[in-house]
């Protein structure tokens, strides 16, 4: 069974966001990398840049597919993970201690659109 983590905020495209002082960090889930296997590339946006909910940020690409990233919430890139660049396989190892980019929200209400850990985990089984 994929590992879900408690207080994290997940999209129905299985990105996850954890947001401390208006700063949401972004990854994939763990069910997400196990189903696109070995990652191989990791395709992130420039900081500054600007998404709203829901847009294409990126992409992930594994030895069998590519997968769109989804920006689960609205505002600007502040960080983009650069140890993925040169080890994209991080993401396989932990892919909530390796996230993919921090944003600084625009509108905090937007996490209420998003699922709980606990709801996330009924959609996955």
């Amino acid at each position: 069974m994929s590992k879900v983590i408690d207080g994290l905020y997940y999209s129905e495209t299985h990105e996850w966001v954890r947001v401390e002082d208006g700063v949401g960090t972004v990854g994939i889930t763990d069910y997400a990398q196990h189903e696109l296997g070995n990652v191989v590339y990791v395709d992130m946006p420039e900081v500054d840049d600007e998404f709203d909910a829901g847009e294409v940020f990126g992409a992930v690409e594994s030895v069998k597919a590519a997968s769109d990233l989804n920006l689960p919430v609205s505002g600007t890139i502040v960080e983009v993970n650069e140890a993925l660049i040169d080890e994209p396989g991080l993401i396989n190892k932990d892919p909530y201690e390796n996230w993919i980019v921090k944003v600084q929200l625009s509108d905090e209400g937007e996490l209420d659109n998003l699922m709980t850990a606990e709801t996330y985990r009924s959609t996955i089984e």
